[in-house]
């Protein structure tokens, strides 16, 4: 029987996603978790990119087990994270393809396999100094304010920060101020030393 070239691709692809739908059921059986355990010890799918984790092996997974949602990632059981594929090949392949307990699954047939979890954080210093944890948080909540109090100007919406922001105001001209006359007393006291060197 003799089909065009619409139809033969047509049944091509229903092949390939028949193929996928059936590998995600492979890879939880006993055999394939065996095959699967050979390749993520030899690192097959990848190391981890986070350098804390220190090139961990990597497995794929999917988000969702319908196909055409989203494409398979890489997870990583050191740092619980999931990335994409470097790999412009891997990144085209359905993540329903392998579905989203294939990893949880091998790990609880072969538990010798799960990496023991760090402790290890990246921690921000400035000449050796770690930056205390209060300072960013005090950073981002002044930056969260200050957007909402943008967002409600721009709408006309009373802040509730127009005393607030006076006084600010009010006090930032009064150290200016402050400033320009400690700036004059020292000109003055330079002048009266310059004459009475004269």
């Amino acid at each position: 029987m003799e089909v065009d070239d619409d139809m033969r691709e047509q049944i091509e692809r229903s092949a390939r996603h028949l193929y996928g739908l059936v590998h995600a059921r492979y890879v939880v059986t006993t055999r394939g978790l065996a095959k699967m355990m050979e390749k993520f010890k030899q690192g097959v799918f990848g190391k981890c990119p986070r350098v804390i984790c220190e090139s961990q092996h990597l497995l794929p997974m999917g988000q969702h087990d319908v196909p055409n949602v989203s494409n398979v990632k890489l997870y990583c059981a050191k740092c619980e994270d999931i990335y994409n594929p470097k790999s412009s090949r891997h990144n085209s392949i359905d993540g329903a393809y392998f579905g989203t307990s294939f990893h949880n699954i091998l790990f609880q047939v072969y538990p010798a396999l799960l990496p023991p979890k760090t402790q290890r954080r990246y921690e921000p210093r400035i000449y050796g100094f770690r930056v205390h944890a209060s300072a960013a948080l005090m950073r981002w909540q002044e930056e969260i304010r200050e957007n909402m109090k943008e967002r409600l100007r721009t709408r006309n919406i009373s802040t509730g920060f127009e005393t607030e922001d006076l006084d600010a105001a009010e006090l930032v001209s009064d150290d200016e101020d402050d400033v320009e006359k400690d700036q004059e007393g020292i000109d003055d006291m330079f002048e009266a030393q310059v004459q009475v060197l004269r």
